[in-house]
């Protein structure tokens, strides 16, 4: 059997695949994408089991328990104990069902040729596809772009079978709302999840080896996300770990290293990920991975294959869909070498959707104070803006971090209600090279959050100025 001939063959269909797929169709190739999940589920991980039922969740939660009204007085809005995990769950199946349809009619508007089964090496530039009660058809690209995804990962702790233990996927899958939550691990996922479940009103702890979540954001940020977790009623045990878990009867008990003893009705696992790589026989063409089945790239996203690309999370990295996407279309333009941008922005912004919302681009403090680099920072509270004043959030605050000498804008970090939305008017201004004199000469409507970036320019150049005449900043 004659393998069908393309110049791309795309394996996966989340955000780096399908952007990577659509690049190369865009600029004439001829290319085939594959995707295991039967019937075809297109989105990988990002739409159909993280990024978008997870965020769709929580503004479901926000919605049903009030919380965005929290501070408007005269209004009290609380949460129904008796809403069901499948009422929660409802606006998620028509969000993920529409980007599913998304992505399947750009795949047809760039003529990409689409393939259901499950995708292995068979050989150099060959790929064969396998689906059950069909026979093998084989593929054969100039170029591959593996753009499996990745998969939760479980310590070695938590691999046993009780349906009371979940990782990032399967926690959508509940029956029920816990009544008590423990969360292993304060990462991204972790706290996201430990927020959306407090307001639902369980009873939540998370555990983390570290001393604070979130350890690569500003610790300013963070500081501040754990004292809102905290009003949440979120416990902490930080610098701690689980040492075992004991299942006595009906209870799951979690041993923490510090001596505590946790018995939840449900257990988070939130762990990082493992690389989508074990089923595709890399070792047949001497691709290289990682301890976590993570691929390694060079910075254009090429392996150690010369025509195989990966991108994604199945390679190391932030593990944002938005990062995936470019990095999809960036792989293809080297891979291809195509006139078109060559790569991958340094100046990629981070959204934490946590209760509330922390976002952040460029360096935190901790990063210039290792650089040498001199610093100025300038600050502006919700509280003290008159849209914050509004929907009721006064205890965020936008942070701006300017080049003490030049003025020129270095970092952005924001907490509160749409910072990950903010954070973009700093993210261009970056881009542009721009400093204090851009905020300054600005005109942003009144009331809105936008306005901060003003107020917190004019704070930092109030430091500044402070500093330089000898007086308390």
């Amino acid at each position: 059997m004659s393998p069908r001939t393309y110049d791309l063959i795309v394996l996966g269909s989340g955000p780096a695949g399908e952007k990577g797929a659509a690049q190369a169709a865009y600029f004439g190739k001829s290319v085939a994408m594959v995707e295991k999940e039967p019937p075809p589920v297109y989105g990988g991980a990002a739409a159909n089991t993280g990024t978008l039922p997870s965020k769709t969740l929580r503004e479901t939660a926000l919605f049903l328990s009030g919380f965005r009204n929290r501070q408007l007085e005269g209004l009290e809005f609380r949460w129904k104990g008796d809403v069901s995990i499948d009422l929660l769950l409802s606006r998620r199946k028509a969000v993920v069902g529409t980007e599913q349809k998304r992505i399947l009619t750009n795949m047809n508007r760039h003529g990409v040729d689409l393939y259901e089964g499950t995708a292995s090496f068979a050989g150099p530039h060959t790929i064969s596809v396998r689906r059950k009660g069909a026979p093998e058809t084989l593929l054969r690209g100039e170029v591959i772009l593996i753009a499996t995804g990745s998969a939760p990962y479980r310590p070695a702790a938590f691999r046993i079978d009780d349906p009371r233990i979940v990782d990032s996927d399967s926690i959508l899958n509940i029956p029920d709302i816990p009544r008590e939550l423990v969360v292993v691990g304060g990462g991204v996922i972790g706290c996201e999840y430990a927020c959306m479940f407090a307001i639902m009103g369980s009873r939540v702890s998370l555990v983390e080896t570290r001393e604070r979540v979130l350890t690569f954001m500003d610790e300013e940020i963070s500081d501040a996300l754990m004292k809102e977790m905290g009003r949440l009623g979120v416990r902490f045990f930080l610098g701690d770990g689980v040492q075992r878990v004991d299942r006595r009867g009906q209870v799951l008990a979690l041993n923490l290293e510090s001596g505590a003893t946790l018995t939840p009705d449900l257990v988070l696992i939130s762990s990082g990920r493992s690389g989508n790589t074990a089923s595709l026989g890399l070792e047949r063409l001497g691709v290289e991975i990682d301890e976590r089945g993570r691929i390694n790239v060079d910075p254009t996203f090429q392996t150690s294959v010369p025509y195989v690309y990966a991108a994604g999370d199945v390679i190391k990295g932030p593990g944002l869909a938005s990062t995936a996407m470019e990095q999809g279309r960036i792989a293809m333009i080297h891979a291809f070498g195509l006139e078109f941008q060559r790569d991958l922005s340094d100046l990629l912004p981070s959204g934490i959707y946590t209760i509330p919302e922390c976002s952040m681009v460029g360096p935190t403090e901790r990063d210039l104070l290792a650089q040498g680099i001199p610093y100025v920072v300038g600050k502006a509270s919700y509280e003290a803006n008159a849209r914050g004043q509004i929907i009721g959030d006064t205890n965020g605050f936008l942070k701006l971090i300017f080049h003490e000498e030049t003025m020129k804008l270095l970092g952005v970090h924001v907490i509160g209600e749409a910072a990950t939305e903010l954070v973009h008017i700093g993210l261009t201004a970056l881009h542009a090279e721009a400093g204090a004199e851009l905020f300054i000469r600005a005109c942003y409507n009144y009331p809105t959050l936008s306005e901060t970036y003003k107020y917190a320019t004019y704070d930092a150049l109030g430091r500044r100025a402070r500093k330089r005449a000898g007086q308390p900043s």
